[in-house]
């Protein structure tokens, strides 16, 4: 159908196209003829397998590699000169500054890149500098920019990375959630039994096992609830990143010789969902996110959480209603609130019972994606 309008959605890695616009890319391939691009990987082509949509493979780095962007760059400019895109549609911060520049050079009218989260404001020095320049460009060349949640956009206009104007759509979240996928069956409650020591309290850590996901203070504040509280568990799911950003070697040891600290790798599925529903409370001491998906996968599954007072984490958590929000990097303050949610079981039932249909009222799958398309519909039509 060569008169449908073309866009590209495109994003650093293909595991991150895969988990993003998982069913979304088959929904917009109704009006619109739609290609995913990405890094070459197994995922890529299982996107295109799933959605029943053309991909395309362009090499790309996640980190700062002269070279190799430079190959990358030229890639997408040969992909956009031949495909004649109406619309590209970046996400992730390497596929952002590379497609963009090259959507900007090759005159694609619509632009559009979204960030899930910012790295400088975090970061010093000049590696600050570097990170808000690429925003900056990013941006420059972009010709709308989402900003996946209120603080995100806060830090965009306040450091100067735009002056354009930018908005949140809906209430934040590129991805919702799919509140019937999310929701504790038979099967699941059957499955977190077999987790579950129902004489022990349960944390529950799920991300990346790395020192900016708070995963230091999280084991310092465990370790000194291990003084007075006996019967807990902390369970780490996810993968560690030694290569990237490792944890501190006091934190590494603790996790190898503490048996009430279990980290049992990355899960999936129904199986990450009977960790969800094995835990007591969810636990999130997080440095920086654009949105944090865990977060709202524990809200969805019941489970009231402990987070950290930085972008995402404050916008789907309410303080007292369904979680407690402390300042990062304080394993004090990780320590007294993960004290309060095992010893106030009525404030803490309270959360858990709040926590589900907040969740539901604000980011459920449908209207998140809704709110997307009816942004592309504006945007196309003003093209």
């Amino acid at each position: 159908m060569p008169n449908r309008i073309k866009i590209i959605r495109a994003t650093t890695v293909p595991m991150s196209l895969d988990a993003f616009c998982n069913g979304m890319l088959k929904e917009l391939s109704q009006k619109y003829e739609v290609i995913g691009m990405a890094s070459p990987g197994k995922e890529l082509m299982a996107v295109a397998e799933r959605e029943g949509v053309r991909t395309i493979a362009v090499p790309m780095e996640r980190h700062i590699s002269l070279k190799h962007d430079l190959i990358s760059l030229c890639r997408m400019i040969k992909v956009f000169l031949k495909e004649k895109p109406t619309m590209v549609h970046s996400m992730t911060p390497k596929a952002g500054l590379l497609c963009m520049i090259a959507a900007w050079l090759c005159r694609v009218p619509v632009r559009v890149h979204t960030f899930t989260g910012l790295v400088f404001p975090t970061s010093t020095g000049l590696k600050r500098r570097v990170l808000m320049a690429t925003d900056w460009l990013t941006c420059a060349c972009a010709t709308h920019i989402i900003p996946e949640g209120e603080g995100v956009k806060n830090d965009l206009l306040n450091n100067g990375i735009t002056k354009k104007p930018i908005k949140v759509l809906g209430y934040g979240n590129v991805r919702g959630v799919d509140m019937e996928y999310y929701r504790v069956s038979e099967e699941i409650r059957a499955k977190s039994k077999e987790l579950k020591k129902p004489e022990s309290f349960t944390f529950l850590f799920v991300g990346r096992i790395v020192g900016d996901k708070g995963i230091n203070e999280l084991c310092e504040a465990f370790e000194r609830l291990k003084e007075t509280e006996k019967s807990i568990r902390l369970l780490l799911v996810g993968r560690f990143e030694d290569e990237l950003d490792p944890v501190s070697d006091k934190t590494r040891e603790t996790i190898n010789n503490d048996s009430s600290i279990e980290a049992v790798g990355p899960k999936y599925g129904d199986e990450l969902l009977a960790y969800y529903v094995a835990a007591d409370c969810f636990v999130f001491p997080s440095y920086r996110e654009g949105f944090p998906n865990t977060v709202l996968e524990a809200g969805a599954m019941g489970v009231p959480s402990i987070v950290t007072d930085i972008n995402g984490s404050r916008e789907i958590i309410t303080e007292g209603e369904n979680g407690i929000i402390i300042q990062s990097h304080d394993a004090e303050a990780l320590f007294h609130a993960m004290l309060k949610m095992m010893r106030d079981k009525d404030a803490r039932e309270k959360m858990a019972d709040n926590a589900r249909q907040m969740i539901a009222s604000r980011y459920e799958q449908g209207f998140v994606r809704k709110c997307l398309y009816d942004f592309y519909d504006e945007i196309i039509s003003r093209k």
